[in-house]
């Protein structure tokens, strides 16, 4: 991840903005696993205004990485700040369609990773073990995930996408989630 010197006004205006955006609507059907998803669309009309009316921003440009294709998300702030990181993947199909496929995955899964928007993901699902599903939180149902991530020692998840849940969601915290984060 890459960073302006300060990132003081972006998070105040990113803790506003993610307690305003609800979950992705998950409208669009995936035929391979016959379930329902949140499609790109979704995810940029999930954080259109709640962005706009906080001074938020952000640009996804497609990149190259030794073969592997995908986006540079940049999340800007109108004080000047901003944030950027990217994400690629391998392709399966190696043409045009097979990049343009991996390219929209990729700006669906990096706006909704730096946006923090929440949104149960079939087709992710299905590459995922069922064991590692926990009951999610009543009123927050991210709280699990930031656990999960500090858990695993993914600290930079959470400083990155969280801590503004964290801090508007600190008294809804189960006491396991609370001594989780505690240690972090």
């Amino acid at each position: 991840m890459n960073k302006s010197d300060t990132i003081v006004e972006l998070a105040k205006a990113m803790s506003l903005a993610q307690g305003e955006m609800g979950g992705a609507h998950k409208g669009a059907n995936n035929p391979f696993f016959k379930s329902k998803y949140a499609d790109l669309g979704a995810v940029i009309e999930a954080v259109k205004e709640p962005f706009s009316k906080n001074g938020l921003s952000y640009v996804q440009f497609p990149i190259e990485d030794n073969g592997r294709v995908g986006v540079e998300t940049i999340l800007m702030h109108s004080s000047g700040e901003w944030m950027s990181n990217k994400f690629t993947v391998q392709l399966t199909k190696q043409d045009a369609q097979g990049a343009g496929s991996a390219i929209t995955y990729c700006r669906r899964y990096g706006l909704q990773a730096v946006a923090g928007i929440p949104s149960e993901d079939d087709d992710g699902n299905a590459a995922s073990p069922a064991a590692s599903k926990q009951k999610a939180n009543k009123s927050n149902p991210d709280l699990d995930l930031i656990a999960d991530a500090i858990k695993r020692g993914d600290k930079d998840f959470y400083a990155q996408n969280w801590s503004g849940i964290i801090a508007q969601q600190w008294g809804n915290l189960t006491p396991q989630q609370t001594e989780i984060l505690n240690k972090g």
